[in-house]
């Protein structure tokens, strides 16, 4: 009897992945993610407006605004796995405390949605300064992105757009007032983030 033992293959024996497919890209999810929850949100700024009174505000509000936070989140991933403000201790700490202040904007946005916020409650009011918080974390971190170079092409720049949405639309809330922000608000998501998901969900593996 002949007994014939093959070895196992090697990395460079499998099958090679197919372009277009979510093995080449790995991060295809994660950016959909991103572009859906930033034009939900989008959608809710150009229809409601920044400040509404109604019930269904608050509740096309913050769903809109949490299903946008676990897009952020999801974005946050992918700088941690692609290592893109750098592969050191500092920048891993980094993305540790913006993920720590996303996970409590989004409590706040919860609490929100179901009518538990109450401002004059210290708790409440220092809960809900992570939401613009979490935000200016994500403009540091974007321009931390540039900085470091592991994201190569558009990539590498395109974060800042997107990620300047607070200190774009806020100003512009101040000088021209909540007609005009509304309508930059829920632009610049589109031109921002929404151009930014799909920018990560085309990226491979090595970040590239």
């Amino acid at each position: 009897m002949t007994i014939t033992k093959t070895s196992a293959p090697a990395r460079s024996d499998l099958p090679a992945a197919t372009p277009g497919t979510t093995t080449d890209r790995p991060y295809f999810r994660h950016g959909t993610m991103l572009t859906v929850g930033a034009l939900a949100w989008s959608s809710m700024i150009a229809v409601f407006g920044l400040n509404n009174e109604s019930t269904v505000y608050q509740y096309a509000h913050n769903a809109s605004a949490f299903l946008f936070q676990v897009g952020v989140l999801a974005l946050v991933r992918v700088l941690w796995r692609t290592k893109a403000i750098g592969g050191g201790k500092v920048a891993r700490t980094v993305l540790r405390i913006e993920t720590g202040a996303l996970a409590l904007a989004m409590a706040s946005t919860a609490s929100d949605f179901l009518g538990l916020t109450d401002l004059d409650n210290p708790a409440s009011l220092a809960l809900d300064l992570f939401w613009p918080i979490s935000m200016l974390g994500m403009f540091l971190i974007g321009i931390r992105i540039a900085i470091a170079g592991r994201w190569k092409g558009v990539s590498r720049f395109y974060p800042i757009v997107a990620e300047s949405w607070a200190v774009v639309t806020v100003p512009a809330m101040g000088i021209f007032g909540e007609g005009v922000a509304r309508w930059v608000g829920a632009a610049h998501l589109v031109v921002g983030y929404a151009v930014l998901g799909q920018i990560v969900a085309r990226k491979r593996a090595d970040g590239s």
